[in-house]
């Protein structure tokens, strides 16, 4: 259970720079990089993807005692000579690792002394029981996915040991309470709730559909105002005075109150409006403006010029948009039209965080028939896991019309000098700063922060506006949205919802479908696994419940005997204790172990055979042969069972088809043919295979 001799590598000089022999950003050369010796390692310049930004491994904040040991592990990792069997890891699984090794080593420093064990003790000197107590404590954690980080970062201690000058001795693999590190992690990342999800994507789509035309106005308008600041006319005391009171007397004349900013005329605005200095308006001319003020008045906030166009239940959705308005500036309504275009795109296409941030102008490749119609869209980005360049590879992935539609209302919201779709808005705080390049996108933080933002604003406007439409707490908590659970989602209502739809439009079933085609070019997208390991867990879920209710004891059709065979044995390797097994871990488990290759559908129940099935037969992800169900044929396939719900939909399909024959005028004759035919194979195939007390 411990480590027998091993050799350790050479201690490694504070001089080591620790991104040696990595890719760095363009333009960094290694002398600039962090040391060994260094309190803090700087690691952005290896971050090779564009919406990672800062990167630090911040050493002061792990206990002194065990500090130097978490500098060799991360250098081992980092650049060390590496253990056999393990590859170089990227620097932001480093940063992770840091974190979690850090939570270990202030346990550790923390932990009194008891018995034969010391204060502090060094790595060399902890036991199995050290690891089981670990292990218990992980236990308190309220994360699963916390806990298996953490799990992990102990066994990388293990993995790594010879490149500690003080090396763990002892394998977490082989202590009787560390659990099972070689089952693959579960995904963790919650999904949507479908009661935050529902308006979620109904008001995505609504800025990208309705919304999208009046901000980008307005924000075309603002980079207009922009360029008018910056290269305004520096005139004569005489020519500004004759330009402003020409436009005071308009206002004058009209009853137009002046543009405001907190209860006075802002005078930066109409001096760049009129083309004129804004410093000689404010030492010449500021009483002019405020006699003009005092007969008009002046606009609490000052707006663009703008029409609203955009409807929402036949009135127009804003009252306008405006240069500094808490809910309705540009600066704002255009930060929350980047983040729906990154909902309806990452939702709608299955696709990563560091994909869907790698999107450049021109990524859609629209598909066209021979009149000109379009029907298929594909958008063209990076993908990185898996990956063996750290730099990633080109990939394709097939999307719907409304990913298409987002991707363009982002070309036009970003300059036409900014390659990347979400690099930061150029009225954001973040390109005023030196840090930030229009080929870097934004980080993770903030489209998570986006997200937050959107979900505010969505339930502010429907409370202001008496709207029922808003996104309701969970639990009594707001829902904290993030990246990651778009794709997870994605994936669960495919396998779990697939006839359903989303904002009561985009059909899952569709969607599966063109995700499905896409992914060319990249070796582990991992989408179609993650959809089919949902698919699996929902038909063992289905397979137990009919098991449960003894229902699969009334199966019907050819393959109804062999179908209570396999689910008479797949019961009694699911039963424990007496009950049917209902953890989700350990019925994919079971069902890697022990499938009965029953596939429930809506016409039949395939009890799979591939030397008796006549659908065109596929491989999933794990070479395992599956059915096609979209191709099945239930009234000719020896493989058919049928449930009780089977039953009642072919008798519902014989009904709908015999409704149809009663229906005047009378159908074209071709078209009664066939109806009949498929009314009377029904028929026929229930007649032969269903008592009729069924």
């Amino acid at each position: 259970m411990t480590a027998t001799a091993h050799e350790l590598h050479e201690p490694v000089g504070a001089q080591h720079h620790v991104l040696a022999d990595r890719p760095l950003r363009p333009g960094v050369l290694l002398a600039e990089t962090s040391r060994f010796g260094d309190d803090v390692w700087r690691l952005e310049h290896g971050l090779l993807q564009h919406h990672l930004k800062t990167l630090v491994l911040d050493f002061p904040s792990v206990p002194e005692r065990y500090r130097l040991h978490a500098k060799q592990l991360c250098y081992a990792m980092l650049a060390g000579p590496l253990p056999p069997g393990e590859r170089r890891q990227n620097v932001s699984t480093v940063r992770s690792v840091f974190s979690e090794v850090r939570r270990f080593l202030y346990w550790l420093d923390g932990r009194p002394p008891e018995g034969a064990r010391p204060a502090r003790p060094s790595l060399a000197q902890l036991t199995e029981q050290d690891i089981t107590d670990f292990h218990r404590h992980l236990l308190t954690l309220p994360s699963l996915g916390a806990r298996q980080h953490a799990r992990h970062a102990v066994r990388l201690l293990w993995r790594y040991r010879t490149g500690l000058s003080d090396p763990l001795r002892v394998n977490p693999h082989q202590v009787d309470s560390w659990p099972n590190s070689k089952r693959p992690r579960e995904n963790t990342t919650d999904r949507i709730p479908e009661p935050v999800l529902g308006p979620l994507i109904t008001w995505a789509l609504r800025f990208v559909d309705e919304f999208a035309p009046d901000i980008l106005d307005a924000e075309q308008r603002w980079r207009d105002y922009r360029s008018r600041f910056r290269n305004g006319k520096r005139g004569h005391n005489s020519g500004i005075s004759h330009q402003l009171q020409s436009y005071l007397d308009d206002h004058a004349r009209t009853g137009r109150p002046l543009p405001g900013h907190q209860g006075r005329p802002n005078l930066q605005f109409i001096a760049t409006e009129i083309g004129i200095s804004h410093t000689g308006l404010m030492r010449r001319h500021r009483d002019t403006v405020a006699r003009t003020a005092a007969l008009v008045g002046t606009t609490e906030h000052t707006w663009l010029d703008t029409t609203v166009h955009g409807r929402l239940d036949d009135r127009p959705w804003i009252d306008g948009i405006a240069l500094n308005h808490p809910t309705q500036s540009i600066r704002k309504l255009a930060r929350l039209l980047q983040i729906s275009c990154y909902i309806v795109i990452a939702f709608l296409s299955g696709m990563r965080d560091s994909e869907v941030k790698h999107l450049r102008r021109g990524c859609v490749t629209v598909h066209r028939d021979a009149d000109g119609r379009p029907y298929r869209w594909k958008l063209t980005s990076r993908a990185f896991k898996g990956e063996a360049d750290a730099t990633g590879v080109d990939a394709t992935w097939i999307i719907g019309h409304p990913a298409a539609r987002a991707a363009a209302v982002l070309e036009r919201l970003q300059p036409a000098d900014r390659p990347m779709l979400f690099s930061h808005l150029a009225h954001s705080n973040a390109t005023s700063t030196s840090k930030t390049t229009p080929t870097q996108a934004q980080s993770t933080g903030t489209t998570n922060a986006q997200l937050g933002e959107l979900a505010r604003w969505i339930n502010d406007y429907c409370t202001r506006h008496g709207r029922t439409d808003n996104i309701p707490p969970i639990n009594g908590q707001p829902w904290r949205l993030s990246t990651r659970q778009f794709r997870r989602t994605l994936a669960w209502f495919i396998a779990r919802r697939p006839g359903g739809s989303i904002a009561g439009a985009i059909q899952y079933r569709h969607l599966s479908v063109q995700m499905f085609e896409g992914y060319a070019g990249t070796s582990d997208a991992g989408f179609r696994a993650e959809v089919e390991g949902e698919q699996a867990l929902a038909r063992g879920e289905h397979l137990l419940a009919l098991i449960d209710t003894h229902e699969h004891t009334d199966i019907a059709g050819p393959a109804a005997d062999e179908a209570r065979h396999r689910l008479d044995g797949f019961a009694d390797r699911a039963r424990f204790s007496g009950t049917v097994l209902t953890d989700p871990h350990r019925l994919r488990r079971l069902l890697q172990r022990e499938d009965p290759a029953i596939y429930p559908g809506t016409f039949a129940t395939c009890v799979f055979n591939r030397d008796k099935a006549l659908c065109h037969q596929r491989r999933d992800n794990h070479g395992i042969t599956r059915p096609t169900l979209g191709n099945c044929r239930p009234l000719e396939c020896a493989n058919v069972a049928l449930t009780t719900d089977n039953i009642a939909a072919l008798r519902a399909e014989r009904d709908r088809v015999d409704h149809e024959l009663a229906l005047r005028p009378s159908l074209p004759p071709l078209l009664q043919h066939r109806l009949r035919s498929r009314r009377d194979q029904i028929s026929h195939f229930l007649d032969r295979h269903v008592p009729e007390t069924s």
